[in-house]
């Protein structure tokens, strides 16, 4: 039997076989929480579980996320028979309302795509916007996009997810035509030597946070709030594809969610945008 230390270790090594570094990290945050708790030992009471949710879990929704590492931990014990029994079968996860995700309006995506370039690098700018518009693409998996990944003729691009899973997306000619201008005219040829579409001025990649400031700083150009993100987009992308008909499979396989139920949530925020037409626009609204 091994040490908690130990246990927690294998159960890393073993996730990060099956998801991405992010959720890595922070389930090992959460369970060197656990572990400090636990004082390293193996003390597997509910009482001393109740006792890390309550001293680390601040929040409902972080209270949430310790319970589920800590249940995938211990499914993880038993599974290598470790542990007889489950000790997380009477705790229970704290009611969370789930907020829908914001999405812009048609009208202010094309305000914003119209937007006046806010950079030395426009035609760069112009085709990460498009992407992200167009393709409902995460902010970590556009700074991984390569040129050698589109295929033009078919307007598809081959991405790699979270967990570095592999999906295909489309894209319309609007973006086709962004970024091979862009390619052409502005792409500064890669340092390292690689095929990355999106760099700076050095020939670097892109960062997550680049990629952020960018979509803000044409956000507040366009008028729009300064909140606008890169998953504002993606959000925009999955709403905007379900107004216009779109069944919820199709958008939850373009969007890379493993559950039907992840994109679910969409069909919420296109109910509530027909609220709010009914509110504003019908007699008995």
């Amino acid at each position: 039997m091994p040490n908690l230390d130990e246990a927690i270790q294998k159960f890393l090594d073993h996730t990060a076989t099956r998801r991405s570094l992010n959720t890595v990290k922070s389930y090992g945050a959460d369970l060197a929480q656990l572990s400090v708790t636990m004082q390293g030992e193996w003390r597997w009471s509910p009482e001393v579980l109740r006792q890390y949710l309550r001293t680390y879990g601040n929040t409902p929704i972080t209270r949430a996320r310790k319970l589920s590492t800590l249940r995938g931990f211990v499914k993880f014990l038993r599974m290598l028979g470790w542990l007889e029994s489950d000790p997380t079968e009477s705790l229970e996860a704290p009611f969370r309302r789930r907020s829908l995700p914001k999405a812009v309006s048609q009208a202010q995506a094309e305000d914003l795509l119209g937007a006046e370039p806010q950079h030395r690098y426009p035609l760069r700018d112009q085709a990460l916007l498009e992407l992200a518009y167009s393709s409902g693409l995460r902010a970590s998996e556009l700074v991984g996009v390569n040129v050698g990944d589109f295929d033009f003729a078919r307007r598809e691009l081959r991405v790699f997810g979270k967990g570095s899973k592999e999906r295909v997306v489309v894209f319309g000619e609007p973006c086709a035509r962004a970024i091979q201008e862009y390619v052409q005219k502005e792409r500064v040829v890669p340092v390292d030597g690689s095929d990355a579409l999106f760099v700076n001025p050095r020939g670097a990649r892109l960062g997550v946070r680049s990629v952020h400031n960018i979509v803000r700083r044409w956000a507040v150009a366009a008028g729009l709030p300064p909140d606008v993100s890169p998953h504002t987009l993606r959000h925009s992308f999955a709403t905007h594809l379900l107004d216009g008909g779109a069944d919820l499979k199709s958008v939850q396989q373009l969007l890379g969610h493993e559950s039907l139920a992840t994109t679910q949530v969409y069909t919420h925020v296109s109910i509530e945008r027909l609220r709010d037409a009914v509110e504003k626009s019908h007699p008995r609204g």
